[in-house]
């Protein structure tokens, strides 16, 4: 009998990852970053380059205030909790953090995660099971569909930002059971935003919670930088709000912030809350500071819309497909027809200077092959400018611009 290989299963990919690497090229896989300089440069094999695919949206990452509340909590706190929020983990910047939120969002609760992974882990896995249903879309994030499987809910999925298949599928539920519908303010791969509006109203007329993942909506939209359902006049209307850390506040952990008044029950039931160790003193320092900043942030604002559509409008104009018909976020999305193009563009970018996001399946949807680009609010004109040069001359090189 022969033993089955474990790793057997990953064989395909094996293979796809050796023909992308059999010319000789750099894996897009395995970039290191040698010396990071600001939000936007950063010092790759002995190079400089700018930065358009770090998800840094509103460059917090060098904010003076926002280290200086790090390094002044890793000295008087030490440099880790080595304990659970629930035993020795939660110490004052946790709690701290935890009311910039609430002041943030203009909530009652804020409850803080490890990652923002975390948060849609243990928020989706411990508030729907069995006997009830999580309503999820299609192309909802690894997060979404991994909190799922840790629950006991059943799960269903409904048509990519369809409000319409959003309420057929909830119209066959048991009106009885209990219903958590799942959206994303922005999706990740192709920088779209939901429907919100419509999507609400519908979950609200079959009584089903909502959760709302504003990860990629968190710091620029809205008029206090809320996310997308801000931006549509959707507060006070849904349930839990979702996000992380580590793209508009510029470091590491996740959150839920709710009104619901039994929210504070799930400190003691959310398994990846209550069995993981929580944040550093000095990382909930770095966050809170970062938080109270972006309440006051609409300069910041501004310039990234002004960045993101002047990028979407010169790729366009190139010639290049995007993933939107116009600037919906800070997320652009340039779809090429195959990995061989993908990676060629990638490769060239990057010997030009210029470091984006190469995304492919599984992690794109419907097979797609892109490179994704995220802008910062501390990219300058100059930096769009010279971003721009950059891809006319890289898609020419590869044959995916005409020469």
């Amino acid at each position: 009998m022969q033993v089955t290989d474990l790793f057997s299963k990953f064989d395909p990919l094996i293979a796809i990852r050796k023909e992308m690497l059999s010319h000789g090229g750099r894996d897009p896989f395995a970039v290191v970053m040698e010396k990071v300089l600001s939000p936007t440069k950063a010092i790759i094999k002995g190079k400089p380059v700018i930065l358009l695919g770090t998800y840094n949206y509103m460059g917090m990452t060098f904010d003076p205030d926002v280290i200086a509340a790090g390094e002044k909590a890793l000295k008087e706190f030490g440099a880790g909790t080595t304990g659970s929020r629930v035993l020795n983990g939660t110490y004052q910047g946790h709690k701290a953090c935890e009311e910039a939120l609430k002041d943030y969002y203009g909530m009652e609760h804020a409850m803080v995660f490890s990652t923002g992974y975390q948060a849609n882990l243990g928020m989706i896995s411990t508030l729907a099971g069995k006997g009830e249903y999580v309503i999820i879309d299609a192309d909802s994030h690894a997060s979404i569909y991994d909190g799922c499987r840790l629950g006991n809910a059943e799960i269903i999925r409904f048509r990519h930002n369809s409000p319409e298949d959003l309420d057929r599928r909830l119209a066959r539920l048991p009106k009885e059971a209990g219903k958590l519908v799942v959206l994303e303010g922005v999706y990740s791969m192709l920088g779209d935003i939901a429907p919100l509006a419509e999507m609400v109203a519908i979950a609200k007329k079959h009584d089903a919670l909502i959760l709302d993942d504003e990860a990629h909506g968190m710091g620029f939209f809205g008029k206090n930088g809320r996310g997308v359902f801000e931006e549509l006049g959707l507060e006070g209307q849904i349930d839990f709000i979702v996000g992380t850390f580590s793209k508009s506040v510029g470091t590491v952990g996740g959150f839920c912030v709710s009104n619901h008044p039994q929210f504070e029950v799930l400190r003691l039931v959310c398994r990846p809350y209550v069995f993981t160790a929580s944040l550093p003193p000095s990382v909930v320092a770095t966050a809170e500071a970062s938080i109270r900043k972006l309440q006051k942030a609409n300069d910041k604002r501004e310039h990234l819309w002004k960045n993101s559509r002047r990028l979407h409008g010169g790729l366009k104009e190139m010639g290049f497909t995007l993933g939107t018909e116009t600037a919906q976020s800070a997320i652009i999305a340039v779809i090429l027809p195959d990995q061989e193009q993908a990676v060629a563009m990638w490769q060239n970018l990057l010997e030009l200077g210029l470091y984006v996001n190469l995304a492919r399946p599984p992690a794109t949807p419907a097979g797609m092959f892109l490179l994704r680009c995220s802008l910062c609010a501390e990219h300058s004109d100059d930096d769009v400018t010279e971003i721009l040069a950059m891809f006319k001359k890289a898609g020419q090189a590869t044959g995916v611009l005409a020469a």
